[in-house]
């Protein structure tokens, strides 16, 4: 074959596909829009971690772009143009990027309107603070991928420090039990430093809080001692049991329930790490923490007593009893449907502030909706919890004082920063406003 030949039968095949890939994207314009509307309704919006930037100017609306993504109707075609039509979805794959043949897409944090605060980092994962260093979703990596991969690197940053303790300090304690504090302690154990893991709540983060059958992410992985990684997509429970399987296989020093209240320099030059149980001193400190922070609570009488939950495990737990969900978000959404359809519960409720749930998600919204017209969950819109009780919560409906039955009550109206922590022992921030 000629080399003429050779080039005419390679241009033909690149317009096909280019054709197929914009011909897919067009498809889907319609949807996209009535997405972006969706979202655009729900107010001033900003997307959680890494996401893209479009130029607009060099956008051909070729396409690649939404056939590149992972995730379900993040960007779309408005118009002709690639359009990111969901920031609530995006998590930060970065393959939109890379599929892009003009080079129209750059990634970045927080938009030109609002700003992400996010901790200030150098090239070794460490801060400011010397010994002090971040991986992960708190340094605004949200994909499990790139925060095992950060975990691995600053592990490794932190050996070849040479930073180490002593008989009454550990040479490193790690803050966080996910995806990056997994693989930061993994990779420091490989190291034969003598390591904690540390994790206020339970073992594996934010993907323990997971719906059951999500399907998360993940791609090929280095998980340090453990092996590699090459399913591209596991349902949370696959995670789990991974998770669950290197913790029995690597005897991971992993303690649970250890919320961290302080971090101060001693004066012997370690860090000083109190939690719930206790003072600790170490070399290094990795922070592996999510950016949702603790749990907002409402303030209100009774909010100490035991049927008060935060998260929503398995909805089983709450079978046969009368559950009220706090709050408007999809995370509150999620839980009543999800105990609504699975639960078995004598009763699901949902009581937020306002008079419509005008923040989530399209599908969550017509999900619940369809739920309440099928009085399978009971909306008390408005209303304001004033109190709870051992069997009942006293709230206030449409400004009238009442109550309703309650054996459990689950709390979901966001998270406190994380970032207020790191203030406490001089870490610097930074805000970013549509930008790298």
């Amino acid at each position: 074959m000629s080399v003429a030949i050779l080039v005419f039968v390679i241009a033909v095949v690149a317009v096909g596909i280019n054709f197929f890939l914009a011909r897919k994207a067009h498809q889907s314009s319609a949807s996209a829009l009535e997405t972006a509307q969706d979202i655009l309704a729900m107010g001033d919006v900003t997307p959680p971690t890494l996401h893209p930037k479009i130029d607009l100017d060099r956008c051909i609306g070729s396409g690649a772009c939404v056939a590149a993504c992972p995730e379900t109707e993040v960007i779309g075609l408005v118009s002709g143009k690639a359009k990111l039509i969901n920031p609530l979805a995006c998590i930060g794959h970065g393959a939109c990027l890379e599929a892009c043949p003009v080079e129209a897409i750059t990634l970045v944090y927080g938009t030109e309107s609002r700003g992400v605060e996010l901790p200030e980092i150098g090239p070794t994962f460490e801060t400011n603070q010397p010994g002090i260093y971040i991986a992960g979703e708190l340094g605004g990596m949200g994909l499990i991928r790139n925060a095992v991969t950060q975990g691995r690197q600053a592990a490794a940053n932190i050996v070849a420090s040479g930073r180490r303790g002593n008989a009454s300090a550990f040479d490193a304690i790690v803050v966080g039990a996910g995806p990056a504090g997994i693989s930061a302690t993994l990779e420091l154990m490989r190291s034969g430093m003598n390591v904690e893991l540390l994790e206020r709540e339970v073992y594996g983060g934010t993907i323990a809080h997971y719906p059951r059958a999500k399907v998360i992410m993940t791609g090929t992985v280095v998980i340090p001692v453990y092996g590699t990684l090459k399913k591209k997509t596991m349902v949370r429970e696959d995670l789990l049991d991974l998770w669950n399987d290197i913790r029995s296989q690597t005897k991971l020093p992993v303690k649970e329930g250890e919320l961290v209240e302080s971090i101060t320099r001693g004066p012997d030059g370690f860090w000083h790490v109190r939690s719930t149980s206790g003072l600790r001193a170490a070399a290094n400190v990795v922070l592996a923490l999510g950016r949702r922070g603790a749990p907002k609570k409402l303030e209100v009488p009774g909010e100490d007593l035991g049927h008060v939950y935060y998260r929503l495990l398995e909805p089983s737990e709450f079978r046969g009893k009368h559950v009220v969900v706090v709050g408007g978000g999809n995370s509150a959404v999620e839980s009543a449907l999800l105990l609504a359809s699975d639960g078995g519960c004598a009763s699901v409720s949902l009581s937020y502030r306002r008079a419509e749930l005008a923040r989530v998600r399209k599908e969550n919204k017509v999900q619940i909706e369809r739920a309440i017209a099928e009085r399978r969950v009971t909306a008390l819109l408005p209303s304001e919890v004033k109190s709870i009780e051992a069997k009942r919560v006293v709230l206030s409906l449409d400004g009238k004082l009442g109550a309703i039955a309650a054996d459990a009550v689950i709390v979901q109206i966001g998270g406190t920063s994380p970032t207020d922590l790191l203030a406490t022992f001089g870490v610097r921030t930074v805000t970013k406003y549509g930008e790298y």
